[in-house]
């Protein structure tokens, strides 16, 4: 991609790229990912979490401050395909 990260961590490791952001969980396998998780951009994990609920979604991972108030959860949807979601501060 050309670009350094701008979040170089242990738990994280964090790219821009223009206005997209692709985050990449050293240890994602602990929390039962098996591969790349995309994750979209809500104004309300939350709100976005009971929509998921809604419509059959189980829970993958909690809602988590990853820091800086940036929360991120994820779902598995009914054909097992995982979900992600960020929430900027």
């Amino acid at each position: 991609m050309g670009v350094e990260p701008y979040v170089d961590e242990a738990y994280y490791v964090g790219f821009k790229v223009g206005d997209q952001e692709l985050g990449l969980d050293p240890n994602g396998h602990n929390a039962g990912m098996t591969g790349p998780v995309g994750s979209w951009h809500v104004n309300d994990i939350k709100k976005s979490l009971q929509l998921l609920f809604d419509a059959g979604a189980r829970a993958q991972q909690e809602v988590k401050d990853v820091g800086g108030g940036k929360l991120i959860a994820s779902v598995k949807d009914a054909d097992n395909n995982i979900i992600g979601l960020i929430q900027s501060p």
